[in-house]
Protein backbone atom coordinates (compact mmCIF):
# COMPACT_ATOMS: atom_id res chain seq x y z
CA UNK A 1 0.00 0.00 0.00
CA UNK A 2 2.74 2.53 0.93
CA UNK A 3 4.43 1.68 -2.69
CA UNK A 4 1.40 2.60 -4.32
CA UNK A 5 0.54 5.71 -2.68
CA UNK A 6 3.81 7.24 -2.76
CA UNK A 7 3.66 7.71 -6.81
CA UNK A 8 -0.05 9.12 -6.17
CA UNK A 9 1.65 12.11 -3.99
CA UNK A 10 4.00 12.51 -6.43
CA UNK A 11 1.58 12.56 -9.23
CA UNK A 12 -0.77 15.14 -6.94
CA UNK A 13 2.23 17.51 -6.49
CA UNK A 14 3.12 17.24 -9.36
CA UNK A 15 -0.09 18.26 -10.70
CA UNK A 16 -0.47 21.21 -7.71
CA UNK A 17 2.96 22.26 -9.27
CA UNK A 18 1.72 23.02 -12.77
CA UNK A 19 -1.79 24.07 -11.46
CA UNK A 20 0.28 27.06 -9.58
CA UNK A 21 2.60 27.83 -11.84
CA UNK A 22 0.24 27.54 -15.09
CA UNK A 23 -1.35 31.36 -14.48
CA UNK A 24 2.18 32.89 -14.32
CA UNK A 25 3.05 31.20 -17.73
CA UNK A 26 -0.09 31.49 -19.32
CA UNK A 27 0.76 35.71 -19.18
CA UNK A 28 4.13 35.35 -20.12
CA UNK A 29 3.12 32.84 -23.35
CA UNK A 30 0.90 35.13 -24.29
CA UNK A 31 3.01 37.83 -24.16
CA UNK A 32 6.04 36.39 -26.11
CA UNK A 33 3.17 35.50 -28.63
CA UNK A 34 1.86 39.00 -29.17
CA UNK A 35 5.77 40.54 -29.64
CA UNK A 36 6.62 37.70 -32.74
CA UNK A 37 2.62 37.97 -34.31
CA UNK A 38 3.67 42.08 -33.87
CA UNK A 39 7.27 41.73 -34.90
CA UNK A 40 5.46 39.47 -38.30
CA UNK A 41 2.91 42.35 -38.86
CA UNK A 42 5.28 45.08 -38.87
CA UNK A 43 8.12 44.02 -40.40
CA UNK A 44 5.80 42.56 -43.71
CA UNK A 45 4.01 46.42 -43.94
CA UNK A 46 6.92 48.48 -42.79
CA UNK A 47 9.35 46.93 -44.59
CA UNK A 48 7.94 46.05 -48.19
CA UNK A 49 6.70 49.47 -48.31
CA UNK A 50 7.77 51.45 -51.47
CA UNK A 51 10.25 54.62 -50.91
CA UNK A 52 9.12 57.53 -53.55
CA UNK A 53 11.38 60.45 -53.47
CA UNK A 54 9.43 63.10 -52.98
CA UNK A 55 9.87 66.55 -54.76
CA UNK A 56 11.61 67.66 -51.02
CA UNK A 57 14.08 65.42 -51.45
CA UNK A 58 15.12 66.59 -55.39
CA UNK A 59 15.26 70.28 -54.17
CA UNK A 60 17.53 69.23 -51.04
CA UNK A 61 19.75 67.70 -53.71
CA UNK A 62 19.79 70.50 -55.72
CA UNK A 63 20.39 72.95 -52.81
CA UNK A 64 23.46 70.89 -51.23
CA UNK A 65 24.71 70.99 -54.96
CA UNK A 66 24.19 75.00 -54.82
CA UNK A 67 26.24 74.92 -51.71
CA UNK A 68 29.41 72.91 -52.21
CA UNK A 69 29.57 74.64 -55.93
CA UNK A 70 29.25 78.12 -54.43
CA UNK A 71 31.51 77.61 -51.94
CA UNK A 72 35.22 78.79 -52.93
CA UNK A 73 38.68 77.44 -52.49
CA UNK A 74 39.41 79.88 -49.12
CA UNK A 75 37.85 77.87 -46.68
CA UNK A 76 38.63 80.02 -43.88
CA UNK A 77 36.66 83.12 -45.41
CA UNK A 78 33.39 81.41 -46.23
CA UNK A 79 34.00 78.48 -43.38
CA UNK A 80 30.68 80.03 -40.99
CA UNK A 81 28.62 80.80 -43.82
CA UNK A 82 28.90 77.60 -44.88
CA UNK A 83 27.98 75.72 -41.56
CA UNK A 84 25.06 77.51 -41.13
CA UNK A 85 23.76 76.73 -44.46
CA UNK A 86 25.05 72.93 -44.57
CA UNK A 87 23.01 73.43 -41.18
CA UNK A 88 20.43 74.35 -42.07
CA UNK A 89 19.71 72.18 -45.35
CA UNK A 90 20.46 69.36 -42.89
CA UNK A 91 17.34 69.77 -40.73
CA UNK A 92 14.98 69.63 -43.45
CA UNK A 93 16.30 65.88 -44.61
CA UNK A 94 14.40 63.03 -43.73
CA UNK A 95 15.58 59.73 -42.48
CA UNK A 96 13.81 57.81 -44.67
CA UNK A 97 15.54 59.53 -48.05
CA UNK A 98 18.44 57.77 -47.14
CA UNK A 99 17.35 54.21 -45.41
CA UNK A 100 16.43 50.81 -46.92
CA UNK A 101 13.36 49.87 -45.31
CA UNK A 102 14.18 46.50 -45.36
CA UNK A 103 17.30 47.08 -43.34
CA UNK A 104 15.10 48.21 -40.37
CA UNK A 105 11.94 46.74 -40.40
CA UNK A 106 14.12 43.23 -40.00
CA UNK A 107 12.51 40.57 -37.88
CA UNK A 108 14.15 41.14 -34.94
CA UNK A 109 14.33 44.90 -35.57
CA UNK A 110 10.63 45.30 -35.78
CA UNK A 111 10.58 42.39 -32.54
CA UNK A 112 12.84 45.28 -31.02
CA UNK A 113 10.19 47.83 -32.01
CA UNK A 114 7.18 45.49 -30.38
CA UNK A 115 9.10 45.84 -27.29
CA UNK A 116 9.94 49.41 -26.65
CA UNK A 117 5.88 49.80 -27.97
CA UNK A 118 4.41 47.42 -25.00
CA UNK A 119 6.50 48.67 -22.65
CA UNK A 120 5.94 51.72 -23.04
CA UNK A 121 9.87 52.91 -23.71
CA UNK A 122 9.42 54.66 -27.08
CA UNK A 123 12.78 54.80 -27.54
CA UNK A 124 11.40 56.76 -30.81
CA UNK A 125 15.03 55.82 -32.94
CA UNK A 126 12.25 52.98 -35.33
CA UNK A 127 8.93 54.05 -35.86
CA UNK A 128 6.03 53.33 -38.61
CA UNK A 129 5.74 55.71 -41.62
CA UNK A 130 2.81 54.32 -43.42
CA UNK A 131 -0.66 55.36 -42.16
CA UNK A 132 -1.38 51.43 -41.94
CA UNK A 133 1.83 51.15 -39.86
CA UNK A 134 0.40 53.82 -37.54
CA UNK A 135 -2.86 53.00 -37.32
CA UNK A 136 -1.78 49.12 -36.40
CA UNK A 137 0.28 50.93 -34.34
CA UNK A 138 -2.10 52.22 -32.23
CA UNK A 139 -4.40 49.40 -32.16
CA UNK A 140 -1.03 47.00 -31.27
CA UNK A 141 -0.14 49.61 -28.07
CA UNK A 142 -3.96 49.54 -26.68
CA UNK A 143 -3.74 45.81 -26.17
CA UNK A 144 0.13 45.49 -25.80
CA UNK A 145 0.06 47.72 -22.90
CA UNK A 146 -2.22 46.24 -20.55
CA UNK A 147 -0.99 42.61 -21.26
CA UNK A 148 2.35 43.93 -20.28
CA UNK A 149 1.35 45.21 -16.74
CA UNK A 150 -0.74 42.42 -16.25
CA UNK A 151 2.64 40.54 -16.40
CA UNK A 152 4.32 43.11 -14.29
CA UNK A 153 1.74 42.75 -11.88
CA UNK A 154 1.96 38.88 -12.13
CA UNK A 155 5.90 38.23 -11.75
CA UNK A 156 5.63 41.46 -9.10
CA UNK A 157 3.50 39.35 -6.84
CA UNK A 158 6.37 36.70 -7.23
CA UNK A 159 9.53 39.17 -6.77
CA UNK A 160 7.60 40.97 -3.68
CA UNK A 161 6.79 37.10 -2.16
CA UNK A 162 10.59 36.12 -2.95
CA UNK A 163 11.88 39.55 -1.13
CA UNK A 164 9.77 39.70 1.53
CA UNK A 165 10.94 36.04 2.57
CA UNK A 166 14.33 36.83 2.29
CA UNK A 167 13.98 40.01 4.42
CA UNK A 168 12.09 38.23 7.14
CA UNK A 169 14.84 35.41 7.28
CA UNK A 170 17.95 38.23 6.99
CA UNK A 171 15.73 39.64 10.04
CA UNK A 172 14.95 36.43 12.18
CA UNK A 173 18.91 35.92 11.73
CA UNK A 174 19.78 39.50 13.02
CA UNK A 175 17.56 38.86 15.59
CA UNK A 176 19.38 35.32 16.92
CA UNK A 177 22.99 36.75 16.56
CA UNK A 178 22.36 40.11 18.79
CA UNK A 179 20.07 37.11 21.20
CA UNK A 180 23.31 34.92 21.20
CA UNK A 181 25.78 38.08 21.88
CA UNK A 182 23.41 39.69 24.54
CA UNK A 183 22.59 36.15 26.17
CA UNK A 184 25.60 33.65 25.99
CA UNK A 185 25.65 30.54 27.99
CA UNK A 186 22.82 27.75 29.00
CA UNK A 187 20.60 30.19 30.42
CA UNK A 188 19.03 31.75 27.13
CA UNK A 189 18.03 27.59 26.31
CA UNK A 190 16.52 27.46 29.69
CA UNK A 191 14.25 30.37 29.56
CA UNK A 192 13.37 28.83 25.91
CA UNK A 193 12.59 25.38 27.72
CA UNK A 194 10.18 26.87 30.04
CA UNK A 195 8.75 29.05 27.41
CA UNK A 196 7.91 26.02 25.06
CA UNK A 197 6.61 24.09 28.19
CA UNK A 198 4.14 26.99 29.34
CA UNK A 199 2.95 27.41 25.52
CA UNK A 200 2.34 23.64 24.95
CA UNK A 201 -1.06 22.77 24.56
CA UNK A 202 -2.96 19.48 25.68
CA UNK A 203 -4.16 17.27 22.19
CA UNK A 204 -7.22 15.41 22.70
CA UNK A 205 -7.56 12.66 20.38
CA UNK A 206 -10.94 11.26 21.70
CA UNK A 207 -14.45 12.84 21.60
CA UNK A 208 -15.07 13.72 25.23
CA UNK A 209 -17.51 15.55 27.36
CA UNK A 210 -16.70 18.49 29.64
CA UNK A 211 -16.93 16.02 32.21
CA UNK A 212 -14.96 13.28 31.09
CA UNK A 213 -11.93 16.19 30.06
CA UNK A 214 -12.57 17.11 34.21
CA UNK A 215 -11.88 13.68 35.66
CA UNK A 216 -9.02 12.77 33.27
CA UNK A 217 -7.33 15.65 34.17
CA UNK A 218 -7.07 15.44 38.08
CA UNK A 219 -4.13 18.20 38.18
CA UNK A 220 -6.87 20.60 36.94
CA UNK A 221 -8.73 20.57 39.98
CA UNK A 222 -5.94 21.66 42.12
CA UNK A 223 -5.50 24.96 40.02
CA UNK A 224 -7.69 28.63 40.80
CA UNK A 225 -10.77 28.31 38.84
CA UNK A 226 -9.35 30.85 36.68
CA UNK A 227 -6.63 28.89 35.30
CA UNK A 228 -8.78 25.88 35.45
CA UNK A 229 -11.63 27.63 33.08
CA UNK A 230 -8.77 28.38 30.73
CA UNK A 231 -6.98 25.42 30.45
CA UNK A 232 -10.65 23.42 29.98
CA UNK A 233 -11.35 26.09 27.13
CA UNK A 234 -7.90 25.39 25.74
CA UNK A 235 -8.61 21.50 25.64
CA UNK A 236 -12.24 21.79 24.22
CA UNK A 237 -10.78 24.00 20.98
CA UNK A 238 -7.57 21.16 20.99
CA UNK A 239 -10.34 18.59 20.27
CA UNK A 240 -12.57 20.84 17.58
CA UNK A 241 -9.17 21.34 15.75
CA UNK A 242 -8.42 17.92 15.91
CA UNK A 243 -12.60 16.84 14.35
CA UNK A 244 -12.06 19.54 11.70
CA UNK A 245 -8.65 18.35 10.51
CA UNK A 246 -10.29 14.37 10.63
CA UNK A 247 -13.47 15.72 8.53
CA UNK A 248 -10.91 17.81 6.17
CA UNK A 249 -8.84 14.69 5.44
CA UNK A 250 -12.46 12.67 4.76
CA UNK A 251 -13.28 15.43 2.32
CA UNK A 252 -9.92 14.95 0.54
CA UNK A 253 -10.45 11.17 -0.25
CA UNK A 254 -14.14 11.91 -1.61
CA UNK A 255 -12.19 14.42 -3.60
CA UNK A 256 -9.66 12.18 -4.68
CA UNK A 257 -11.87 9.20 -5.07
CA UNK A 258 -14.23 11.39 -7.45
CA UNK A 259 -12.26 12.68 -10.67
CA UNK A 260 -14.82 14.70 -11.69
CA UNK A 261 -15.40 16.71 -7.69
CA UNK A 262 -10.87 16.61 -8.28
CA UNK A 263 -11.03 18.43 -11.57
CA UNK A 264 -13.34 21.06 -10.69
CA UNK A 265 -11.76 22.05 -7.02
CA UNK A 266 -8.45 22.18 -9.59
CA UNK A 267 -10.22 24.78 -11.65
CA UNK A 268 -11.18 26.71 -8.91
CA UNK A 269 -8.08 27.01 -7.38
CA UNK A 270 -6.69 28.01 -10.21
CA UNK A 271 -9.23 30.56 -10.88
CA UNK A 272 -8.71 31.88 -7.48
CA UNK A 273 -5.32 32.23 -8.62
CA UNK A 274 -6.27 34.87 -10.97
CA UNK A 275 -7.93 36.38 -8.46
CA UNK A 276 -5.38 36.95 -6.35
CA UNK A 277 -3.19 38.57 -8.76
CA UNK A 278 -2.00 41.84 -7.25
CA UNK A 279 -2.34 41.05 -3.68
CA UNK A 280 1.09 40.09 -2.71
CA UNK A 281 2.28 43.45 -3.74
CA UNK A 282 -0.32 45.91 -2.03
CA UNK A 283 1.45 43.41 1.35
CA UNK A 284 4.77 44.25 0.57
CA UNK A 285 6.38 46.64 2.79
CA UNK A 286 10.37 46.76 2.78
CA UNK A 287 12.59 49.58 3.42
CA UNK A 288 12.88 52.15 0.63
CA UNK A 289 16.47 52.70 1.22
CA UNK A 290 16.88 48.88 0.85
CA UNK A 291 15.54 48.50 -2.53
CA UNK A 292 16.78 51.58 -3.96
CA UNK A 293 20.30 49.79 -3.24
CA UNK A 294 18.96 46.71 -5.30
CA UNK A 295 18.27 48.84 -8.06
CA UNK A 296 21.38 50.54 -8.06
CA UNK A 297 23.10 46.99 -8.05
CA UNK A 298 20.71 45.69 -10.58
CA UNK A 299 21.59 48.18 -13.28
CA UNK A 300 25.36 47.96 -12.22
CA UNK A 301 25.70 44.47 -13.58
CA UNK A 302 23.84 45.29 -16.73
CA UNK A 303 26.31 48.37 -16.79
CA UNK A 304 29.40 45.72 -16.78
CA UNK A 305 27.90 43.14 -19.13
CA UNK A 306 26.05 45.56 -21.91
CA UNK A 307 29.50 47.12 -23.42
CA UNK A 308 30.58 43.93 -24.15
CA UNK A 309 28.74 43.61 -27.51
CA UNK A 310 27.47 47.42 -27.59
CA UNK A 311 31.28 48.63 -27.57
CA UNK A 312 30.63 52.34 -27.88
CA UNK A 313 29.10 52.52 -24.38
CA UNK A 314 31.31 52.69 -21.64
CA UNK A 315 29.87 51.78 -18.08
CA UNK A 316 28.60 55.15 -17.24
CA UNK A 317 26.90 55.79 -20.23
CA UNK A 318 25.59 51.64 -20.08
CA UNK A 319 24.26 52.41 -17.10
CA UNK A 320 22.45 55.72 -17.96
CA UNK A 321 21.24 54.10 -21.03
CA UNK A 322 19.76 50.82 -18.41
CA UNK A 323 18.00 53.49 -16.25
CA UNK A 324 16.39 55.63 -18.77
CA UNK A 325 15.03 52.09 -20.47
CA UNK A 326 13.60 50.69 -16.97
CA UNK A 327 11.66 54.08 -16.27
CA UNK A 328 10.33 53.70 -19.36
CA UNK A 329 11.31 57.21 -20.10
CA UNK A 330 13.54 56.02 -23.38
CA UNK A 331 14.42 59.81 -24.53
CA UNK A 332 16.21 57.45 -27.59
CA UNK A 333 19.65 59.64 -27.43
CA UNK A 334 21.80 56.23 -27.14
CA UNK A 335 21.35 54.15 -30.45
CA UNK A 336 22.14 49.75 -30.09
CA UNK A 337 24.58 48.92 -32.96
CA UNK A 338 23.12 45.48 -31.90
CA UNK A 339 19.19 45.66 -31.16
CA UNK A 340 18.84 41.87 -31.77
CA UNK A 341 21.45 41.15 -28.86
CA UNK A 342 19.32 43.35 -26.49
CA UNK A 343 16.65 41.46 -27.07
CA UNK A 344 17.95 38.72 -24.86
CA UNK A 345 18.25 40.97 -22.54
CA UNK A 346 14.09 41.38 -22.69
CA UNK A 347 13.84 38.96 -19.33
CA UNK A 348 16.65 41.62 -17.73
CA UNK A 349 14.17 44.32 -18.47
CA UNK A 350 11.03 42.66 -17.07
CA UNK A 351 12.71 42.01 -13.80
CA UNK A 352 13.90 45.13 -14.24
CA UNK A 353 10.75 47.00 -14.56
CA UNK A 354 9.32 45.15 -12.00
CA UNK A 355 11.53 46.55 -9.61
CA UNK A 356 11.34 49.72 -10.57
CA UNK A 357 7.50 49.39 -10.22
CA UNK A 358 7.57 48.07 -6.46
CA UNK A 359 10.18 51.17 -5.52
CA UNK A 360 7.66 53.40 -7.01
CA UNK A 361 4.88 51.84 -5.17
CA UNK A 362 6.94 51.87 -1.84
CA UNK A 363 7.71 56.10 -2.62
CA UNK A 364 4.08 56.10 -3.06
CA UNK A 365 3.01 54.72 -0.32
CA UNK A 366 5.51 56.83 1.71
CA UNK A 367 4.52 59.97 0.23
CA UNK A 368 0.39 59.17 1.31
CA UNK A 369 1.61 58.10 4.45
CA UNK A 370 3.22 62.36 4.71
CA UNK A 371 0.69 63.51 3.31
CA UNK A 372 -1.44 62.24 6.05
CA UNK A 373 0.67 62.73 8.76
CA UNK A 374 1.13 66.85 7.73
CA UNK A 375 -2.74 66.96 7.38
CA UNK A 376 -3.18 65.47 10.37
CA UNK A 377 -0.59 67.43 12.29
CA UNK A 378 -2.27 70.87 10.56
CA UNK A 379 -5.93 69.63 11.77
CA UNK A 380 -4.63 69.69 15.04
CA UNK A 381 -2.84 72.58 14.87
CA UNK A 382 -6.36 74.28 13.87
CA UNK A 383 -8.74 72.84 16.09
CA UNK A 384 -9.91 75.43 18.70
CA UNK A 385 -8.65 74.91 22.02
CA UNK A 386 -11.47 73.61 24.65
CA UNK A 387 -12.46 76.85 26.69
CA UNK A 388 -13.04 75.88 30.76
CA UNK A 389 -16.10 77.90 31.65
CA UNK A 390 -16.10 78.24 35.82
CA UNK A 391 -19.53 76.73 37.56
Amino acid sequence: MASTSQPLRGKRACKKIFWAVFPHACFILSLVIYAFLGALMFSHIEGNRKVNLSEEYRKFLQNLWYISRNLSDNMTENEEIFKEKIHALLNTAERDWFVNPKDIWTFFGSLFFCCTVFTTVGYGNTYPVTRTGKYLCMLYALFGIPLMFLVLTDMGDILATVLSKSYNQFRKLQSKILASKLCPGSTCNKGDELKSRAQSKVVINEPLTIMEVLKSQPGVKRKPIKYRNAEIFEMLIARENEHTKLARNKSIERWSSCPELARGKTMSRVIENFDKIGKQLEKFDVPIVLMVLVIFVYISCAAAILPNWETRLDFQEAFYFCFITLTTIGFGDTQLEHPKFFLFFSLYIIIGMEIVFIVFKLGQDRLIGLYKKVISFCGEKKMPSKKVYPE
